[in-house]
This record gives structure tokens, sequence and C-alpha cells, in this order.
């Protein structure tokens, strides 16, 4: 590397960690409105226990219905939930939602951003390339296909997906699924939101679907406040209180 190359590099390193810097020291905006985004292997109802929570605080949450079909159709459901919304508006997400968190929230009405055990790329990013510098989770092995849609066996969504929810409810929450196309998983963010607004990250230590280290590595990057959860992948059923709060913290309310 010649001396014009790093002069540059690290002239854009430091405009980047300024800009981080710049984005979480501002005040956070109180926001009465919520809009929560699921992820694969769920549908909308995955947040029902969090929405309970919110709506006591009298906060307008609303889930959306992810499409799971390409990136660009789930980040269009995303932003037409967006535009009911009157006023500053948290954007929430957990799992495989925050690719679409990451794109959606550049929208000027999204105050803050929350990710609960949540992907977190950079824009342009190869999510499957960065997951894989970290140990495999078991519930990659459990997909089952039929076509070009796939979906997580029953035995892998017990253990591996809800494995601290009682059985009878981890069953009710495996049929209500939604299945999700295989295109999904190649597709890139072309905004990285976070780089620009207030965030949150609840890292679940007990994940057996998105590695824990690799959410901290992606919460630490992007320079969110940060909770760790002893929970599984959904804590937003198994701890609902937790994964309320920090969304009450990041509308101002806490």
């Amino acid at each position: 590397m010649d001396r014009r190359t790093f002069v540059s590099t690290t002239v854009a390193a430091a405009a980047s960690s300024i800009l981080l810097r710049d984005a979480h020291a501002q005040p956070v905006p109180k926001a009465q409105n919520v809009v929560l985004i699921h992820g694969l292997f769920a549908d909308g109802s995955c947040w029902s226990e969090v929405i309970a929570r919110l709506q006591r605080r009298g906060i307008q949450a609303t889930a959306v219905q992810n499409p799971l079909t390409t990136l660009r159709e789930s980040v269009e459901a995303t932003k037409d939930v967006l535009a009911w919304q009157q006023g500053p508006t948290v954007l929430v997400a957990h799992s495989f939602g925050g690719m679409v968190l990451t794109e959606a929230g550049v929208d000027p009405k999204v105050s803050a951003l929350v990710y609960v055990a949540a992907r977190a790329p950079e824009a342009g990013e190869d999510y499957t390339a960065l997951a894989s510098r970290f140990p495999a989770p078991p519930a990659s092995a459990g997909i089952v296909w039929s076509g070009d849609y796939g979906r997580l066996s029953e035995e892998a969504f017990l253990r591996d997906f809800a494995g601290d929810v009682p059985a009878e409810q981890a069953r009710v929450l495996y049929a209500v699924q939604a299945p999700f196309k295989r295109i999904l998983l190649a597709d890139k963010t072309t905004h990285a939101a976070w780089r620009s607004k207030p965030s949150w990250y609840a890292v679940s230590t007990e994940d057996r679907t998105i590695n824990p280290d690799l959410q901290r590595f992606m919460a630490k990057r992007m320079g969110a406040k940060t909770i760790e959860v002893k929970a599984s992948h959904v804590s937003l059923i198994s701890q609902p209180d937790a994964i309320a709060n920090l969304i009450l913290a990041a509308a101002g309310q806490a």
C-alpha cells in the first residue's frame, strides 16, 4: 500500500467512525409509534407479547406481515406500514428482519432502530460470507425445502429456534411460520441505516439460529446500545419484558 492509498484509507475510516459516533450521540426523539418486522420461520404474530406490553405504555405498535419473497418486496411492505405512522417511529426487527430494517430504516420517519437477535449487514455486504466467519448454528441444518420455498422442521423449530419456549406454545408458533423463498437468502442491502440512526441490539446468549458471537460482532460494529438476554433465538417471545423495555428506551420512554 503506497502512502496516498494509506492516507485515503485512514481518512475514510476516520470519517466513518465520526459518522457513527455522531449518529449515536444525538438525543433520541420521543416516539409514540413502533413498527415491528418478523424474520424467517415466523409471522407477525410472533410480536404479540411485546406488542401487548408496548400498548400498555400507550405506544402505537404495528407488526409488518413480511412476505419473505424478496428483500425488495419485504422492504416495500415495511414502507407501506411506515407510511401510516404519524410522527417519529422506532423500527424494530427480529432475525432475518434485520435485513429489512437495515434497508428501510433510512426512511425519515424512523427515529431509532432496534435489532433483536437480528442480521445487521453493511450496505452491499454478503451476509452469508459474514456469517461463515463464525461457527454455523444448529438451526441452519433443519431447513426443509418444497421447490423454491423453505421452512424449519418441527424438531429444529422446537430445539434450535424456540428452545426456551414451552413445547405446547412452540408447536403453535411452528404451525404459523411463513415459508420463505430461496432467493431471499442471496439478497443484499443497498443501505445501512445503522450508520445514520441511533441503534439498539438485543443479543440472545443461548441462540442456536444466529451465532451469539456474530450478533455481538454486528452490535459492536454498529456502535449499538447492547443488552444480552439469556434466551433462545426468540427472546421476543420468551423474554418479552426485556425486549419491550429495550424498545421503550429507543423510543425515549424508558
